[in-house]
């Protein structure tokens, strides 16, 4: 056992852990505060999930459309979120995206421009107007290169990378520190501090098929709930609609909706373009109905109405997957995504660099020349970790989450383009929220070494074994239960299968072994990661098995459609005094009479307020 005077500590006022989009914002405004920062990463700083995202960051600056304002994002989100969205959240983010993202580019963030030098937004699923901040399909790099920059230059921000979050430790259940390992040496690392801001993404690598990178084990879901916080909504997973499907080289990285949003068309292999029979009635009114007009779109888009492949995520990938169950799928599974001859091989280059490349160099498709093969892959979490709206806190005293690992913006679905400008917001709300719940602590939390003592333990346990499981073969079965019984469509027999499965799976954790020390010992990194991704798995399956809906990113075969029922309660995780999970529904609160006036509004209504304050802004610039 590790000799506990021999581990190496240090303090802050908080800690962020995780240092992609919202973590990096979080410390910056923590910084900007005067708190004395620790921030946490995993990985190097600025090899973060954010850099992937490619097409954009929507906020209703209304560069490119006028009539676009705060309401009609709202709305758009609310639609597109089903209406499960919290509706303090989606009012705080489309009120404070635009301010955040021109704070962006006043920090240096190079966005593409507008021929009046304005910045450019481009045309996304599920959003009304052309919203999405961009600097071609290199958005999120851009963002993550523009936060580090302005991070490394704050005085009381100290990062450590490679280091990895055990544990949360609790002083009378109010937050008190943070014991972690140095991924390199295997050393234990003591973070005493007032207060954590988790920013970890979410879980992807519960399954095979994934735009996930390695670091999204469901790190900050597993902290959070075994500090005793709540978990919400998560059941809706959102598997985007095109992944790559073939080759192997690149299954599952992203296909921006980007190619959609500039023209690209999905095929079935009959070559229909098959979506023109998937419209929902919610959204016919303004979805185009014949090819003819979807094309006229292109070419002007304030007199024709959207071609329906930009229809929300959920409702393309569902529809992906039932041209494959027919049987009118590509040779590998997936269906086809053809820009290439839409527009010529210049736009396509100078459009989608990033695409173009990747591809070429990754699997040797030229997306200038041929067809993509496409298909759902498992990208994002809507649920996440229960905070208040206002100041990201969770009911844990200290405990804050911004980004995806928090729940409730999205709803039952997220458009395209708000991550990013969710995790702008967000995580300056989170470092406001800690700097003013630090300034009302009435006393120095303290550390319980017994506590650190039992999570050495529990973490050390897998090298310390005799003989034990291979991790890497547990972690296959648990992808194998998730991909087979967790998937885009579920139902009630498959979701109880994946619990006895998962419930045989939490014995093969407590067994497995990482042969060799602690240093340079990735066994070990995966056996810790083990236990993240199977509280995520549960709190899913969980979720999923009660809510007897179709939803968004939830679509169950034997509930289809939506309930209006369902969507009164919000279903709750959280771990019992037994130790075992419990998930339960809870009423939501009625929504605030002016936001439903809204959400529910004409678009000339809104878009009526909206063109009258863009000109206004326009005569005072």
């Amino acid at each position: 056992m590790a000799d506990l005077s021999d581990i190496q500590s240090v303090e802050h006022d908080v800690v962020v852990i995780g240092a992609g989009g919202a973590g990096l914002r979080a410390a910056i405004e923590c910084g900007l505060q005067g708190l004395n920062t620790g921030l946490v990463c995993k990985s190097l700083l600025g090899k973060a999930h954010t850099v992937m995202a490619e097409g954009g960051c929507a906020a209703a600056l209304g560069n490119v459309a006028p009539q676009d304002n705060w309401k009609v994002h709202f709305r758009d989100t609310m639609r597109g979120g089903k209406f499960l969205n919290d509706w303090r959240m989606a009012e705080l983010h489309a009120k404070q995206a635009p301010d955040r993202v021109r704070e962006l580019e006043e920090w240096g963030a190079v966005f593409d421009r507008t021929p009046s030098g304005l910045i450019s937004q481009r045309n996304f699923g599920g959003h009304r107007y052309p919203r999405l901040a961009h600097v071609g399909d290199r958005t999120g790099l851009e963002m993550i290169r523009t936060l580090q920059d302005k991070l490394v230059y704050l005085q009381h921000v100290a990062v450590h990378m490679e280091c990895t979050a055990l544990e949360l430790l609790l002083d009378d259940g109010a937050i008190a520190g943070v014991l972690a390992y140095w991924r390199e040496t295997g050393r234990l690392f003591l973070l005493k501090t007032k207060a954590v801001i988790l920013a970890t993404g979410g879980g992807g690598r519960a399954w095979r098929f994934t735009s996930n990178s390695w670091e999204y084990t469901g790190d900050g879901f597993a902290l959070a709930y075994e500090a005793g916080a709540e978990l919400i909504n998560m059941e809706f997973t959102q598997f985007h609609p095109t992944g790559m499907v073939w080759p192997p080289s690149v299954r599952g990285i992203l296909v921006t909706e980007g190619v959609r949003g500039d023209g690209g068309v999905l095929k079935n292999s009959a070559g229909d373009r098959f979506m023109f029979s998937y419209i929902p009635e919610k959204f016919a009114a303004e979805t185009a109905d014949t090819v003819e007009e979807a094309d006229r779109w292109l070419a002007d888009s304030s007199k024709n109405r959207r071609p329906p492949e930009l229809l929300t995520r959920d409702v393309v990938a569902r529809a992906i997957t039932r041209e494959v169950v027919e049987g009118r799928g590509s040779p590998h599974g997936g269906v086809f995504l053809d820009i290439a001859s839409r527009r010529d091989p210049e736009f396509i280059k100078r459009k989608l660099p990033s695409m173009y490349h990747q591809f070429k160099e990754l699997a040797g498709v030229d997306i200038t020349k041929e067809p993509m093969e496409v298909g759902p892959t498992l990208h994002y979490f809507m649920g996440g970790i229960r905070v208040d709206a206002d100041t990201q806190m969770s009911r844990v005293p200290g405990l804050f989450a911004a980004g995806e690992c928090s729940g409730g913006m999205h709803g039952a679905n997220r458009l395209g383009g708000n991550s990013l400008s969710d995790l702008l917001v967000f995580g300056q709300l989170a470092g406001v929220g800690a700097r003013q719940y630090i300034s009302g602590l009435g006393k120095q939390p303290r550390i319980d070494m017994a506590q650190v003592e039992r999570a050495v333990q529990r973490a050390t346990a897998p090298l310390n074994r005799a003989e034990g499981i291979n991790p890497y073969v547990v972690t296959e079965h648990l992808q194998h239960v998730m991909d087979r019984y967790v998937n885009i469509v579920r139902q009630r027999d498959e979701l109880e299968t994946a619990l006895v499965e998962l419930e045989k799976l939490k014995q093969e954790v407590a067994q497995v072994k990482a042969p060799g020390a602690s240093q340079y010992n990735p066994g070990w990194h995966e056996a810790i990661a083990l236990g993240s991704l199977l509280i995520t798995a549960e709190s899913v399956t969980r979720a999923a098995l009660i809510r007897e809906e179709s939803r968004g990113g939830h679509s169950r075969v034997d509930f289809p459609g939506e309930s209006d029922e369902w969507v009164k309660v919000s279903v709750v995780a959280r771990k019992g005094v037994d130790g075992q999970m419990e998930v339960r529904t809870e009423p939501r609160p009625q929504p605030p009479a002016d936001l439903a006036q809204i959400a529910h509004a004409t678009l000339e209504e809104l878009e009526g307020s909206g063109a009258t304050a863009a000109r206004e802004k326009g005569a005072s610039a």
